[in-house]
């Protein structure tokens, strides 16, 4: 009978126990399961601000005009050079001499034969006067007199023929000398010591006035957007940044590539290094206007396309992020422009965009 009791007892224990870890252990297991945010973030509403407007565009360096100076003598050898590329020069400086032997030989002589002709001038002229005051006594002929007054104005034509063929001569004397046209670099040299050019042909190639110049190539509607006088930002690889101004439009378009070219002078180019075939790349200043700004760091840009996160319903500290397809525009220091997608007041995650998903939780806090 004790026994019995005992065993009772004992199962009664038991079933105690069990019964107060079941419930020990339903007491430690969470009701329901409470989400954790994704990310905490800062939220930010885009603003509304002027933002420049550029046109961009890329052209080449090249000379506002370039000058060629040939030879204007033939059959003589030149004798020295005194100009080499890259040489800056003054407009009249001598750049080569050909020399002038012959051509101050060709010269005396015909200052001789001027003389000449100026002795018979003389000469025919004493004879016609003569003959003139002899007129009315009738000692010598009409046909007489009449060849008097001929021979005197044969000799003063001749007067005039040597006189133009000396001129001839000292001219061809003067470009003996040959001198710079213009202000400038000398860019291209083809003159070689000891040859005899002939007229017409190039020596030298010169950069008037060091005058350079950017020829950039636009489009049809960029064109109808610019004018004479706006300025321009330049950039050379290498080369410090340069201000120029547009100086003219190009009339008419290219026929095959429908582009149009725009001049822009360059102010001490030469100075700033830039040198005639160099590509630069180029800013043409429109204006402003307005436009909605976002920091770039609450844009994700995902297969293509720019993202932005919206926060929803917000609770405390707790909200949803909606995923908006965005289109971009202007980039002006840490901002873009938002074109469309977006309203202005809508509230954006302000950074760590890249690492949400539509639907995400976040913990928000003020920026």
């Amino acid at each position: 009978m004790k026994k019995t009791i005992l065993t009772i007892i004992f199962g009664c224990s038991v079933v105690l126990a069990l019964t107060g870890i079941a419930g020990q252990a339903l007491a430690q297991t969470p009701t329901e399961k409470v989400s954790r945010p994704a990310l905490t973030v800062a939220g930010v509403k885009p603003k509304l601000i002027d933002i420049p407007v550029k046109l961009s565009a890329n052209g080449s360096i090249a000379a506002w005009q370039e000058a060629i100076i040939s030879a204007d003598v033939s059959g003589l050898r030149l004798l020295d050079i005194k100009a080499q590329v890259g040489d800056q020069v003054k407009k009249g400086q001598i750049l080569a001499v050909f020399d002038d032997e012959q051509v101050l030989a060709d010269v005396e002589q015909s200052r001789a034969a001027l003389a000449e002709a100026e002795a018979n001038l003389a000469d025919a002229k004493v004879n016609a006067d003569r003959a003139r005051g002899v007129v009315s006594s009738g000692a010598i002929s009409a046909q007489q007199i009449n060849q008097f007054f001929t021979t005197a104005k044969t000799a003063a034509a001749k007067v005039q023929s040597a006189k133009a063929h000396l001129d001839n001569q000292l001219l061809k004397l003067k470009h003996t000398r040959l001198l710079a046209n213009d202000d400038g670099v000398i860019s291209a040299r083809n003159a070689t010591l000891g040859t005899v050019p002939g007229v017409g042909e190039e020596l030298f190639r010169l950069l008037r006035q060091n005058r350079l110049e950017w020829r950039a190539e636009v489009t049809a509607a960029e064109l109808l957007q610019l004018q004479p006088g706006q300025l321009v930002n330049l950039e050379v690889p290498g080369a410090p940044k340069v201000v120029g101004k547009i100086r003219a439009l190009a009339p008419a378009l290219d026929q095959r590539s429908r582009n149009a070219l725009v001049y822009v002078d360059v102010p001490d180019a030469y100075r700033n290094g830039l040198r005639p075939g160099m590509f630069a790349r180029g800013e043409i200043g429109l204006g402003a206007k307005s436009g909605l700004m976002v920091p770039l760091d609450a844009i994700s840009l995902r297969d293509g396309f720019s993202f932005a996160y919206r926060i929803e319903q917000l609770d405390g500290e707790h909200a949803k992020v909606r995923q908006l397809k965005v289109q971009l525009g202007n980039t002006v220091g840490e901002l873009v422009e938002i074109l469309g997608g977006l309203n202005a007041d809508d509230l954006l995650v302000a950074s760590g965009a890249a690492f949400l998903a539509d639907g995400d939780n976040v913990r928000v806090v003020s920026k």
